[in-house]
């Protein structure tokens, strides 16, 4: 996909989960069902299209060992969140009800290193990574002061109250837009232009 597209997408399929994951929990509980599915692979796709972001970020940073770093580290936390998103999906899949599920995860969450790996730890390096991504551009002169602010407000808002999931996607977005311009303006590689 088109690196300027992922930069505005990604954004959006964050915001969609979010709504999603609001309109889930309106009867007092979230999953399982279509819009638990619905809202996982909705961030899936977000989480795979940000794996090209991260790259695309690190060549727009020069390719150096901190933005080479911190794109491995993004990259490392997406895996992390898709092995996440999917144990949710097929636990959505398995189970016939929330409390159902809430047995599901207990088990899968007492299997060694798993909570470190898919819960705790891995998702981490995912807004590391792009934090630092974000932060390197913007300190470069690439990007303009405001975007590593809005990009930590997405990352912070969710640990605040998961509901504000949307209002962080919407300020991901506003700090995407910029790098979605810069990327399309960036000069392809030799091997793109054949």
């Amino acid at each position: 996909m088109n690196s300027r597209i992922a930069f505005i997408a990604a954004p959006v399929l964050v915001f969609a989960y979010g709504v999603i994951r609001i309109l889930d929990g309106l009867d007092g509980s979230r999953g399982p069902g279509l819009a638990w599915t619905t809202g996982h692979l909705a961030f899936m796709a977000a989480l795979v299209l940000f794996v090209g972001i991260f790259w695309q970020m690190r060549r727009m940073a020069g390719g150096n060992a901190l933005s080479t770093v911190s794109a491995v580290a993004g990259t490392a936390g997406v895996v992390a969140l898709l092995a996440q998103f999917g144990i949710d999906i097929a636990v959505g899949f398995m189970a016939a009800d929330h409390a159902g599920m809430s047995v599901l995860f207990e088990q899968v969450k007492a299997v060694p290193g798993v909570p470190i790996a898919v819960y705790e730890g891995g998702p981490i390096l995912f807004y590391l990574g792009q934090l630092a991504l974000v932060g390197q551009l913007a300190a470069m002169g690439r990007v303009k002061a405001w975007t590593p602010v809005l990009v930590l407000a997405d990352l912070v808002l969710p640990f605040i109250d998961k509901d504000l999931i949307p209002l962080g996607a919407v300020c991901l977005l506003v700090s995407f837009v910029p790098l979605a311009r810069t990327a399309a303006a960036a000069p392809r590689p030799a091997a793109a232009l054949a």
